[in-house]
């Protein structure tokens, strides 16, 4: 078994197709199904279903699959660390942030780092924070950035808080409330809300502020990412509770402080056992301590 012949599988695994997994990994068809085919005759298992329309895993293949990617990252990580060793920092850079982070200006750094360190190949994934907690702690990304609840202490990765930012109301401008100096969770619990799904972490942060206070709230609308509430909030739909410092960027609404706001938490989180050089020197660059 040769890395190359999982790094095919993975590439075929991801495009669902042996013509584009060979685009991606630079060879000719041929020599990739030879070698993938070489490979199942080494495990005593077919890993791909092919047919004249698709190519799709088989169980085996659904079971060497994460195994796969796991031997590949490890690989990485060594040469990462041989590089480090002799002064070079190389290999790749995974980071994941939510759409909401502004207590640090990740493409700046991003182009930092890149200018400082053209080797690392740089991929950036924007999600929910609880995804991408989950993401850092098993590896597939080295480094994210998260709003979370005061009281939120994720497990198995470290942490270091960035910022804290209260919650603000945002409704439609000629909302009754747009006019308020500020209001409170009392007189918002009466409105129909736009908000995350329940159980993520940008939700917490309202619900366990107004089941705090005794209070329950009618969630009309829930939306996959923050980014969406802006245009249910716009045309007088629903209001929504979100970070002050992004809030003030959106455009179409009108931002009112609450006086019994919600807080969160803005933090860089990465792998306590796995931290990359290229991690340790992102981190850097942004100035955050990581030992």
């Amino acid at each position: 078994m040769e890395l190359q012949q999982l790094r095919y599988v993975v590439a075929v695994a991801e495009t669902t197709s042996f013509t584009r997994a060979a685009e991606r990994c630079l060879v000719v068809q041929s020599a990739l199904s030879h070698q993938i085919a070489r490979l199942e005759r080494e495990l005593g298992a077919r890993l791909f279903e092919r047919t004249s329309r698709r190519v799709s895993l088989t169980p085996a293949g659904a079971a060497f699959l994460p195994a796969a990617r796991q031997c590949l990252e490890a690989a990485d990580r060594a040469a990462a660390e041989v590089a480090a060793a002799v002064g070079e920092v190389r290999g790749r850079l995974a980071v994941g942030l939510i759409p909401t982070v502004t207590a640090v200006d990740i493409p700046g750094a991003l182009r930092d780092f890149h200018e400082r360190y053209p080797q690392v190949r740089i991929s950036l994934r924007v999600g929910a924070s609880d995804d991408l907690v989950e993401k850092v702690r098993g590896g597939s990304l080295d480094v994210a950035f998260l709003g979370l609840p005061v009281s939120a202490q994720p497990q198995g990765v470290a942490l270091h808080e960035l910022a804290r930012d209260a919650l603000v109301a945002v409704t439609a401008p000629d909302h009754p409330l747009a006019t308020r100096d500020a209001v409170s969770l009392r007189e918002l619990a009466a409105e129909p809300f736009v908000d995350l799904p329940a159980g993520t972490a940008g939700r917490l942060q309202s619900d366990e502020a107004f089941e705090a206070a005794g209070l329950t709230r009618d969630v009309a609308y829930e939306v996959t990412t923050a980014d969406y509430t802006a245009r249910l909030v716009a045309p007088g739909l629903a209001i929504a509770l979100l970070p002050a410092a992004w809030a003030r960027s959106l455009h179409g609404v009108t931002v009112v402080p609450v006086v019994d706001a919600p807080q969160r938490v803005e933090c860089a989180i990465w792998g306590r056992e796995t931290r990359t050089p290229a991690a340790a020197a992102f981190l850097g660059i942004l100035e955050i301590p990581v030992e």
